[in-house]
């Protein structure tokens, strides 16, 4: 163990894992992997992630921040608004108030909090509307951090995820390789020594025809991911009801078997 000896991670899709599948049909994740390094072979490392797919900033904050208060590990990740700042409408400045509560609750309590900021969206079609919002998100994050003694990793300014390789066919989620580079990403921030490098560059890809009519077009994207996306909102939907958290409690880490994917960056 690398100075903490209990992780729960706090958060939506992005820290529940999708979708970085397991072969049981399974998510791992950026978090599973982050727990792998600080848990280094030792049994006595303990590890909860309560994130679930589809959580609300509101309801994150209600179903589980309060575990992590009572718990009180070492240390929290916390990465949550993402879903409300895509709605239609939503006020950012709202967003970031209610997120600087909670980080002014966990670090109150003791508990060292890490961030995450939105990635950059431009080279995303249609998503990089968003652009703008994610800017002032990722602003509002910052100095949240700065007054409450957390940090930030900044996925934002993480080039590897510039590449289209790095995101999944609903240009929403991540790829397996993505979420191990942002595992090695954060070990690096808490100052943990791996074996690799994030920045590592993606092998070359020569453009041809085939992979241009190969990606998925806007219009198919919108049809298979955005649509349902939009009455899942109108109807108060969530990609999470009636499913639990993977991980609910403080427990020692057992490896999972890797990801199909895992280590085998698409081409």
């Amino acid at each position: 163990m690398y100075g903490y000896n209990s992780y729960i991670a706090l958060g939506d899709s992005f820290t529940e894992g999708l979708n970085d599948e397991l072969p049981d049909g399974s998510f791992r994740g950026w978090a599973d992997r982050l727990a792998e390094i600080l848990a280094g072979g030792e049994a006595g490392f303990r590890y909860a992630n309560l994130a679930l797919r589809g959580k609300m900033l509101a309801e994150i904050v209600e179903e589980q921040v309060p575990v992590a208060l009572e718990t009180k590990p070492d240390l929290v990740t916390f990465c949550g608004g993402g879903n409300d700042v895509i709605v239609p409408g939503s006020d950012v400045d709202e967003i970031a108030a209610q997120i600087d509560t909670v980080v002014a609750q966990l670090r109150g309590a003791g508990i060292e909090v890490l961030l995450f900021n939105g990635p950059d969206t431009k080279t995303l079609s249609v998503m990089s509307v968003l652009r703008g919002k994610i800017g002032i998100y990722n602003t509002h994050l910052w100095a949240i951090a700065a007054r409450h003694g957390a940090r930030v990793v900044d996925l934002w300014a993480m080039d590897v995820l510039r590449d289209h390789r790095a995101w999944s066919d609903d240009r929403l989620h991540f790829t397996p390789e993505a979420h191990h580079r942002i595992a090695l990403r954060t070990a690096d921030l808490l100052g943990v020594p791996v074996a690799e490098d994030w920045r590592e560059p993606w092998p070359e890809l020569e453009l041809h025809r085939d992979w241009i009519t190969a990606r998925r077009s806007d219009l198919a994207w919108t049809k298979t991911h955005l649509l349902p996306w939009i009455r899942r909102q109108l109807r108060g939907e969530s990609m999470g009801d009636g499913l639990s958290p993977k991980r609910p409690q403080l427990a020692p880490i057992v490896i999972q078997h890797q990801s199909a994917e895992d280590r085998a960056p698409a081409t």
